[in-house]
Order: C-alpha cells, then structure tokens, then sequence
C-alpha cells in the first residue's frame, strides 16, 4: 500500500518561507481534500510533493512507499508512481497528443526496465484509456493543450492519469475555472480512478467539487500548516461560516 507522509516540511520560495512545518499523511486508496484560504500555501505543498526545483526544503521530510523522496528528481518521483494535474496546464503547440502520451507511457516502462510499447500497443491501450476518460478519440490527433478550452485541458490531465495508473495523484486545484459540466467531468475522473491501487490528494477550495467526490479525510490548511482535519463535515461547515473561525482558532492556540 503506497503511502504519502510529510513530516515538519519547511519550504521557502526565494528566501519567503511558505511551508512551516507542515504534517500530512495520504493512505492509498483513499480520497483526502486539503482546502484553505488563497495564499495559505496549497500550491506550494503540491510543488514541493514533485519537487519542483525553484522551492528550497529546509527542514523536514516527504516519504512516498517507504522512500525519502525529499531530494529525488522531479522524474525519479514520477517513475516511483506520484502524478500531479496541474491547475493551469501548459500549450506545446507541435506536439501531437498521441505522440506525447506514447513518450510518457514508454519513459515510465524504461524506468521499470520493460521494452517501449509498439505503435499498435499503445494506440490499444490510449483507446482504453481515452474511454475510461470519456475522452473522444480525435483528442489523439490535436496538439497538447494548444487551443484547448480550460474543461479540454482538464480532461487531458485524466486521461495522463488514466493512462499512467499512478499510486497517487494530486490534484492541485484542478476544479479552477471550470463550468459545472467539465466539473462533473472532472469529478467523475477522480471517483473512477481512485481505488486500492491509487490514493489521491484534492487540493481545492471549491467546496462544489467537493460535494461530487466525497473525501475520506479533509484537512484544512493555514499559513503554511495543517490546522485542521476530519471528514467531509468539515466541508459543510466551510461553505456556511468561510475560513474566519479557523484563524480565530489558530491565534486562540498560539495566545
């Protein structure tokens, strides 16, 4: 069972600390939401998950399936089985599709030390995957993201995770900007893909998604902590009282 567990993690980003010692841990097969206010450092913790090289970790640990991932390269986390979907994911206009996905696929199969998938293995497979996704099969042929309309770029971002079949995803608000049918969309991704094989962190702060795909755990994030956490009642009590009565808290423990 591959497991995610961050320990006191201290992150700065040139020099302003972000990360304060945070604590977390994610059980596979397990959905676990972490909201919070903007600015309270859900994006950062993401980046720091993959290793993102313009944050500095100076102090604490990240651990994934038993290793000390906190100084591995950003493709070392990947190859272990860690995705992430991006919450404004990039154009790479000349780059099909099929052809990226394909390079991907067959990356992760040399890091495991298996042969690269022939063309009509991995058109078989991204077919599957394509309709795990509810993704039209044309996607294959366009461009990655290059004119994609922000639900198009979501659903790209699924089917990299169905295809990958990670251990563990993490979302970092991946709900941003989306109408209510590409949030369904999205929704309906995490409920399908998430299972034993696979644990998933939702970071939003979105309640609607929320009440699409119900966590197992929430935890809730303040300057750069987790402050607090529980289940998807926690959700309910966000949405109807905002995030004033958790600062009041946290100054209430630190008086």
């Amino acid at each position: 069972m591959a497991e995610l567990e961050i320990k006191n993690l201290h992150v700065s980003v040139e020099d302003k600390q972000i990360l304060r010692g945070l604590d977390l841990k994610v059980e596979s097969g397990k959905v676990h939401a972490l909201m919070g206010p903007n600015g309270s450092g859900k994006s950062t913790l993401a980046n720091a998950i993959m290793g993102h090289p313009a944050l500095t970790v100076t102090e604490g640990s990240i651990h994934f399936d038993g290793q000390d991932i906190t100084e591995m390269a950003v493709n070392e986390r990947s190859q272990l089985g860690v995705f992430m979907a991006f919450q404004y994911p990039v154009a790479i206009p000349g780059v099909a599709v099929s052809k990226y996905l394909r390079q991907i696929l067959n990356a992760q199969r040399e890091a495991r030390g298996e042969k690269p998938l022939k063309i009509k293995e991995f058109a078989a497979q991204a077919r599957e995957a394509m309709d795990l996704a509810n993704i039209p099969q044309d996607f294959s042929s366009r461009y990655l993201n290059d004119g994609f309309s922000g639900g198009e770029k979501k659903r790209m971002e699924l089917l990299q995770l169905a295809l990958l079949k990670p251990k563990m995803a993490i979302l970092d608000e991946t709900d941003s900007g989306l109408d209510i049918d590409a949030l369904r969309t999205v929704a309906d991704g995490i409920n399908k893909f998430t299972g034993p094989d696979m644990g998933a962190l939702v970071i939003t702060h979105y309640q609607r998604l929320l009440h699409m795909v119900e966590p197992d755990v929430v935890h809730v994030m303040f300057e750069g902590r987790i402050v607090k956490q529980g289940g998807s009642e926690l959700v309910d009590q966000l949405e109807s009282e905002g995030y004033g009565w958790i600062k009041e808290e946290v100054e209430a423990a630190a008086a």
